[in-house]
């Protein structure tokens, strides 16, 4: 029997342990700060929920709902207050609508031209240059609506004022073309090449491709994408304070000036109303109509992602 002779090299494992225990230190460390990360978000979200909660419950213990639903003028500024908040809500989606049918066929077609289209050196390029309309000032798209393109439609629409929601929702449209085209284009990218192939072996043409195969696949993507400009739309303010006016007013007029939700905040916010009044208080309870809107379009957008999304190896 023999035996292997003694090993001179020392024990590696013994080295080792300190590197490894520093090693589940620090990642103990880097998970404890996320997790503060996430939970200062969360509790950032909670206050201004219940903020938002607690100054509407005060507005209305003196302003009964029903009033706040029903009235059909919205003045709470004036002598006379009204508190109808159909008049606001009117405002904001006929600008809305305005932008949306302006930003989501364009942003569209412009993500099926990057994704399908465009040469792959074209594509590294142009889309940066797309999302850099993103970074414009809202502020500045305010007074580009108002002092160009008020002006260009007041050459052939002699009826419409210089404050109005049609060239806030033009601009306000062309303003979330980055962001339909930018998430549409990555949904649509994403679809795996081996269903275009399958399609082009069956005969069908590009635009057959396009129509019946890759857009039904990204349906999903594309639909939150919608959604998330539509969000994006209503929430916004720069541009509709400058471009649409400060006049509330119940209709659908898009040529005459109107007054939005966020329009409405800002105006209350510049401090000429007294905090703690009456029509202090309305800005919480606008901010909680905006924000029940909104929460709804995201929960819908939520469910339907879910539902509709395919799923390929």
């Amino acid at each position: 029997m023999t035996t292997s002779p003694p090993s001179n090299e020392p024990d590696k494992s013994n080295l080792w342990q300190p590197n490894r225990t520093l090693s589940k230190r620090v990642e103990t460390g880097v998970k404890a700060l996320f997790a503060l990360f996430a939970f200062v978000s969360v509790l950032t979200t909670i206050g201004i929920v219940l903020t938002l909660i607690f100054e509407t419950v005060e507005f209305f213990q003196e302003v009964s709902i029903w009033r706040f639903l029903t009235d059909t003028q919205w003045t709470p500024l004036f002598t006379n207050k009204q508190f109808g908040i159909i008049v606001l809500i009117s405002a904001t989606l006929l600008i809305s609508v305005i932008a949306i049918a302006v930003a989501l066929p364009l942003g569209l077609l412009a993500a099926i031209c990057l994704s399908e289209y465009a040469p792959a050196k074209l594509r590294k390029w142009l889309k940066p240059a797309l999302e850099v309309l993103a970074g414009v000032p809202t502020v500045v798209f305010g007074y580009f609506a108002l002092f160009t393109v008020t002006p260009f439609l007041q050459t052939f629409i002699p009826g419409i004022q210089g404050f109005n929601a049609l060239s806030a929702g033009i601009v306000l449209g062309i303003s979330i073309i980055p962001l339909v085209a930018s998430l549409s284009e990555d949904a649509i990218y994403s679809v795996p090449r081996s269903l275009r192939e399958g399609a082009y072996a069956l005969g069908s043409t590009k635009r057959e491709t396009i129509t019946s195969v890759v857009l039904p696949a990204a349906l999903s993507g594309i639909v939150a994408s919608f959604i998330l400009a539509i969000s994006r739309a209503i929430g916004e303010t720069m541009i509709v304070t400058i471009a649409a006016g400060q006049n509330p007013q119940l209709g659908f007029n898009p040529l005459v000036p109107i007054q939005t939700m966020t329009a409405y905040i800002v105006q209350v916010s510049k401090g000429d109303t007294p905090a703690g009044s009456l029509a202090y208080k309305t800005i919480f309870a606008v901010g909680m109509t905006l924000f029940l809107i909104t929460l709804a379009l995201n929960v819908f957008s939520y469910w339907f992602v879910r539902r509709f999304r395919e799923k390929y190896e």
